[in-house]
């Protein structure tokens, strides 16, 4: 996945008529990586490889291009959880997890970069950085961004999923990344899998505790923004001066 700007369009697969094994051997899909490189390869063929076989009813390639149909294309695989992965017909957890494994390795490519480090110092940055993978998820998650002093993104954990409370001990949790890298600065995100971003009172509750936290550890918590579905749907606290009296 691309955490920021908009990824290209790809066009949905078109089945192939042809099972792998039917294939001459220089047109299969690994023989086509390794001859034309990986930006050569449609998704479908990406992902068949990526699968290695298929099932005793279809072959890895029409396997692939079924998934990308059903989810709706490369972000509605990447929004599938694990479980659901799994329990898709001819996939499996083996499967389901070199898939889950495959977007999370792209996901940490992208916020490496070339160590060009994103900021996040506005919420609009905040929302480009973390809509196009966040407003998928089919559960609520909460994302903390560690900043350095030029609002830079230095690591950008998941907290955890489930929905927000104020806890104290949930609290104290989205501090110990920052605590630990010495960063002076936090900005929280989460999203609302319902797609509308309308804040909850326990979203204003719990953000009114993080800053309250922040200030007696001398971290700033700069901004916590939800995230809806589609653009524009998102909502910063701060702007709004919720929880942030």
């Amino acid at each position: 996945m691309t955490l920021i700007g908009a990824a290209p369009y790809v066009p949905a697969p078109t089945p192939s008529p042809f099972r792998i094994a039917e294939m001459p051997e220089a047109e299969r899909p690994r023989e086509r990586l390794q001859r034309l490189g990986p930006g050569a390869l449609r998704s479908d063929e990406l992902l068949a490889i990526l699968l290695r076989t298929g099932s005793a009813r279809e072959d890895v390639l029409s396997l692939a291009q079924r998934l990308l149909l059903e989810r709706g294309g490369l972000r509605g695989l990447a929004g599938a959880d694990l479980a659901t992965l799994a329990e898709a017909p001819g996939l499996g957890p083996a499967k389901a997890t070199t898939i889950a494994a495959a977007f999370e390795l792209g996901r940490r490519a992208a916020l490496e970069g070339d160590r060009v480090l994103p900021e996040a110092g506005t919420p609009e940055a905040m929302v480009r950085l973390l809509q196009p993978e966040m407003e998928l998820l089919p559960q609520e998650e909460i994302r903390v961004l560690i900043l350095d002093a030029r609002l830079r993104v230095l690591a950008a954990p998941t907290l955890y999923r489930g929905t927000i409370t104020a806890a104290p001990a949930r609290v104290a949790e989205v501090f110990r990344e920052a605590v630990r890298r010495g960063a002076a600065k936090v900005a929280v995100a989460h999203n609302h899998p319902s797609g509308d971003p309308t804040p909850s009172g326990q979203d204003i509750a719990f953000t009114r505790e993080l800053v309250r936290a922040g200030k007696l550890m001398d971290i700033e918590v700069i901004d916590h923004v939800i995230i809806g579905h589609g653009p524009g749907r998102w909502v910063s606290l701060r702007s709004r001066h919720l929880g942030f009296e």
